[in-house]
């Protein structure tokens, strides 16, 4: 756990500004929505949040971007009396590449991220009472999407992300709104 999460620092500390001509790196802010859908569950909904950087010395095309999601999934088996829940809060940091196209543009990326999972189950007729598991998982990330121009600095993008979590494995199709600056 802590060596995923120092790994996680020092990613983020690189882009940390250092000097007057990095400052400006940051270009947009989006909130996203996102459908998820993890290994062995049926889909739930999550949200997030994320940074767009552009450091000078990258190419124009990439992109940088810090990442906080989340999401929630509880259910309930009212005749047995259980009841379970689990959730997923996640800090990463994906780099993208984005095709220099009018109008509609295309995106491919990678990133790492931080998944801090957690797990409930009350079930008292089968002798769980409030049992619990919590666990640190660092996993390797993949997207693709599409941003579309809607009107002035907003955008609307589209995203199709895998986060290879060992033993909960998720696909996630996102959507949400960009703000540039």
């Amino acid at each position: 756990m802590r060596t995923h999460f120092a790994l996680l620092l020092a990613t983020l500390s690189l882009l940390a500004p250092r000097s007057p001509a990095v400052a400006g790196a940051l270009v947009g802010v989006d909130a996203l929505t996102s459908t998820v859908l993890q290994e062995g569950q049926s889909s739930f909904s999550g949200v997030g949040v994320r940074a767009r950087l552009h450091p000078e010395r990258l190419i124009r095309e990439i992109e940088i971007m810090p990442t906080i999601e989340y999401w929630r999934a509880t259910s309930t088996i009212e005749p047995f009396g259980i009841r379970s829940m689990r959730k997923d809060a996640t800090l990463g940091v994906d780099a993208r590449y984005v095709f220099p196209l009018q109008g509609w543009q295309p995106y491919v990326g990678a990133g790492y991220a931080v998944h801090f999972l957690a797990t409930r189950v009350n079930a008292p007729s089968l002798g769980l009472v409030e049992a619990s598991d919590t666990v640190t998982l660092g996993s390797l990330a993949a997207l693709g999407g599409i941003k579309v121009p809607l009107a002035g600095r907003v955008e609307n993008f589209l995203e199709l992300k895998y986060h290879f979590v060992a033993g909960h494995r998720q696909f996630k199709i996102n959507w949400g709104l960009s703000y540039n600056l």
